[in-house]
């Protein structure tokens, strides 16, 4: 995953673009950067490793001794960014949010025309990189980006930024959001609408897919209109969103606590508490609680100051030791309770059984109820940075275990009135260890969301591409 954020301002935008930027801290925990321009009219880049520092304290000097008018900023999980160029269309920075699964094809056909690469992490082309080659093959920026776009197979939106303002293009399908913003002396330009308000920013418009806006001194242009194609991760609304942005006009929190109405409106158990998985299974869990008239209690804290996402770093590693040690246990609450644990998703599982269950088993729980937020997940993304394999997939296990074997055909396991379904549902809480396990209806996530089925993606659950 990633986060972008750009800021045009009439005084200096230096303070609105590190805290702009730091509002995506939650879509990325590999590297910070922003990109701003100079006295002389240069791109300047300035990138730092955050995986073991948050991206304020590698900023903080930056942000007070910088001066500028333009800037864009990015956190990210994969590739180093912003980065600038001297192109053959003048100098620029840019900085992306998505993913491109040819990019290895793209970039041995570059190669071919006399391009070089030169951002290479991990023996891996960076994708931004990438995408700045292919926008220079065109004679101007806005041709570029459409040509971009047309090339990739997966998603990029972007933010491009020269001498004279910021380019910002959302992915043709619409799958990772922007969103325009504006106070009286600054326009901004965000993946999460939670980095504006507190900088007395509001929102403008949300970009249609596929749409190039051009911010600079003299406000906001369309340089490209926008498709009414969009299909937006719905993912966004259930976990990978800050609770406070909304997309498409639709806000994470009320969606959150909508799936846990619906979760509650379907289930028959009485259990003594409801409670989350910090952080974004506390909202469903609220949801959960308000429509069945249980009381809402806090079993696991989050030591919030010093623990990022276990989801988004790439190694099953250091998701284990996040996991470990971000989540306490309060037996207070916990001991002699049966409880109903409201959790986002279960991708791998491995996080929620030995660390999570097991922390309230010690505590002394005496039931514990799993409710998922949404369908179980079973297909790999292939527009954002998330889970890259099948055999990474709880769900792909169980059926694995029940046929013997992989299979090609697992329609009947994405039909929640099966018999395959259930027996897939009662083998996964049987291996985390719990008394119960529910998962969303696909049509309930929907409903909770808002938007008809055609303007979102569900990939992840139903294996149906765009």
């Amino acid at each position: 995953m990633s986060g972008i954020f750009g800021v045009v301002s009439k005084k200096n935008c230096i303070s609105t673009l590190y805290y702009g930027t730091d509002y995506h801290s939650h879509m990325g925990t590999a590297f910070g950067g922003i990109a701003y321009i100079n006295e002389s009219g240069t791109p300047v880049k300035k990138i730092r490793d955050i995986s073991n520092s948050q991206f304020k304290s590698k900023f903080h000097v930056c942000s007070d001794k910088l001066s500028s008018g333009y800037g864009i900023g990015s956190i990210s999980d994969k590739d180093p960014q912003p980065l600038a160029f001297k192109s053959r269309l003048g100098r620029y920075a840019i900085c992306c949010s998505g993913m491109v699964t040819n990019k290895e094809e793209l970039a041995a056909e570059l190669i071919k025309r006399h391009c070089s690469f030169n951002e290479i992490e991990n023996n891996s082309i960076n994708t931004t990189e990438l995408v700045a080659n292919l926008i220079n093959q065109k004679d101007n920026i806005i041709d570029g980006i459409v040509y971009m776009q047309e090339c990739i197979k997966g998603s990029v939106s972007l933010l491009l930024l020269t001498p004279d303002g910021i380019y910002c293009a959302r992915d043709k399908n619409g799958i990772t959001p922007l969103v325009i913003g504006q106070s009286e002396d600054e326009t901004a330009v965000a993946s999460e609408s939670c980095s504006f308000p507190n900088r007395g920013i509001s929102i403008k418009k949300f970009m249609e897919p596929g749409e190039i806006a051009f911010i600079g001194k003299d406000g906001i242009s369309t340089k490209k209109p926008g498709n009414k194609n969009c299909r937006i991760c719905s993912f966004l609304w259930i976990y990978t969103g800050f609770p406070a942005s909304s997309y498409e006009n639709i806000n994470v929190e009320a969606v959150r606590e909508n799936c846990g109405r619906f979760l509650a409106k379907r289930d028959r158990i009485r259990p003594n508490l409801v409670a989350g998985v910090p952080d974004s299974g506390i909202s469903h869990a609220i949801g959960y609680a308000i429509e069945a008239g249980i009381p809402y209690r806090r079993v696991l804290m989050k030591y919030t100051p010093g623990y990022g996402r276990s989801y988004t770093p790439l190694t099953q590693d250091k998701r284990d030791r996040i996991a470990l040690m971000k989540l306490i246990a309060d037996s207070e609450i916990i001991n002699g309770n049966s409880i109903v644990l409201c959790e986002d998703s279960i991708v791998r599982g491995t996080q929620l059984k030995n660390y999570t269950i097991s922390k309230l088993k010690d505590a002394g729980a005496k039931d514990i109820h799993v409710r998922s937020a949404c369908p179980p997940i079973m297909f790999p993304c292939k527009y954002m940075l998330s889970t890259r394999t099948t055999k990474e997939l709880i769900a792909r296990q169980a059926i694995r275990h029940i046929e013997g074997k992989d299979i090609s055909d697992i329609s009947e396991y994405l039909d929640s009135s099966s018999e395959k379904y259930k027996k897939m549902v009662s083998w996964i809480a049987e291996h985390i260890g719990v008394s119960s396990l529910r998962y969303q209806l696909l049509d309930d996530t929907i409903a909770a969301i808002g938007l008809p089925k055609h303007r979102l993606c569900t990939y992840c659950w139903t294996g149906e591409e765009i």
